[in-house]
């Protein structure tokens, strides 16, 4: 294929063996399309068959978190505007038909419509270590909950002198009793103890590397990303998760909004005729919605100005389901937040002694006394001295402490913040 002369645009179809890249004109007539092997070689043949980056309006490209993800990388260091498209709806595909050229031209004119999905996610930064991280763990994770089933299973078909010993025992004190066991007695009990020490020894294996895991990503949060630690509720794994669904660049999220729609925490309208209502989101990124979802519920249970709004919910007649709703999209809103303080470079509150000296006036100007935060929050009243002095750095509990001041002491403002969802 010649590269043409004037503005173009691009689409690429990828797959594990080949990519597939398509050029329309500035009037949308397809111009021709290749395709090229998917590896660094192809790459470059691809790169170079186009007519350089001031004559290409933007490139399409399906899969930029899967099979096009190394071409994405790569258009990116060439200078060339890259767009994460969707694959063609059905009815198109049924209309037009499908092959590989088809799908790059529809991509291409996805992208020149203005019906793409903005910029694809930055893959060579923290967040994609992460993820990696997170994917591995979360496989560790589900194997674990698979052997406790089966374990399960064989307990309740075990021989009764077994079930009796381990009845009364669950989740990890059973593996660790089983994993110590010793078998003995009859063909069936020995066989039985055997199988079960074998299960509760994968099962404490499986435990270990997730947890070295874990570690290594609370790491890389502590590092990378403390605002979003410093949340409400907020975990290794929950912020790992709010993380990767924004990706290295957050600002390719126009704002809150359309973070809360990402993640599926926003309501959509379905009004008809007189009806005029909204329902709830169940699309957008499951894993953003479940990690919104936990906090939600957490906050819900233990956070009293979230419980007091609940119930002022309550009372004017919404449900569990809406309140819920309402509470995670203000979740959204503080993890955005978050996500642009880190990118602004506001990773940090500053040093742990200046992070205390703020909560010892924020303390003192409302006359609050270390033992009063203590109680509120459960801990002895020496750790909150530890932290204003600058001995311990334990910003969860910090944070924890100053959205309790802000609680008893301002409770109005915290409502009308989540009254605004």
């Amino acid at each position: 294929m010649t590269p043409p002369n004037g503005m173009v645009w691009a689409g690429i179809d990828t797959h594990t063996d080949t990519h597939t890249i398509a050029l329309l004109d500035e009037r949308g007539r397809p111009l021709g399309s290749e395709t090229f092997a998917a590896n660094p070689d192809g790459y470059d043949r691809l790169i170079d068959m186009l007519p350089g980056p001031g004559a290409v309006a933007a490139v399409g490209v399906e899969g930029t978190n899967s099979f096009g993800a190394a071409l994405a990388r790569r258009l990116a260091a060439a200078g060339y505007e890259v767009r994460e498209v969707l694959r063609p709806k059905r009815n198109v595909r049924r209309r037009n038909g499908k092959s590989d050229p088809i799908d790059a031209v529809a991509a291409a004119r996805s992208v020149m419509a203005g019906d793409d999905a903005g910029p694809p996610k930055s893959s060579d930064g923290w967040v994609e270590a992460l993820r990696h991280l997170n994917a591995q763990r979360a496989q560790l994770v589900s194997a674990m909950t698979a052997i406790s089933n089966s374990t399960n299973g064989l307990l309740v078909t075990a021989p009764e002198p077994v079930r009796e010993r381990y009845r009364g025992l669950k989740g990890g004190a059973r593996m660790n009793r089983l994993a110590e066991c010793r078998p003995a007695g009859g063909l069936v009990e020995h066989s039985a103890l055997v199988a079960l020490k074998s299960a509760a020894k994968a099962w404490k294996a499986l435990k270990r590397q997730s947890g070295l895991l874990e570690e290594r990503m609370r790491a890389i949060l502590e590092e990378h990303a403390r605002p979003l630690l410093d949340m409400y509720c907020v975990g290794t794994v929950i912020a790992a998760a709010l993380a990767i669904v924004a990706g290295d660049n957050p600002e390719r999220i126009r704002s809150e909004a359309a973070f809360a729609k990402l993640c599926g925490a926003c309501p959509l309208p379905a009004s008809s005729g007189r009806t005029s209502r909204h329902r709830l989101n169940k699309g957008g990124n499951r894993q953003g919605n479940v990690a919104l979802r936990r906090i939600a519920i957490v906050r819900l249970r233990y956070h009293q100005p979230t419980r007091d709004y609940a119930a002022r919910k309550t009372r004017e007649g919404k449900g569990k389901l809406e309140i819920i709703r309402c509470v995670k999209r203000f979740v959204a809103r503080e993890a955005y937040r978050a996500l642009i303080a880190i990118r602004n470079g506001g990773n940090g509150r500053g040093t742990s002694g200046e992070r205390g000296a703020r909560l010892r006036e924020l303390r003192m100007n409302h006359g609050i006394t270390q033992q009063q935060v203590g109680e509120a929050l459960c801990v002895p009243s020496s750790r909150i001295s530890e932290i204003e002095r600058g001995r311990r750095d334990l910003p969860e509990l910090e944070q924890r402490a100053i959205q309790w001041i802000h609680s008893i002491t301002d409770p109005k403002q915290h409502a009308q913040t989540l009254d605004n969802v």
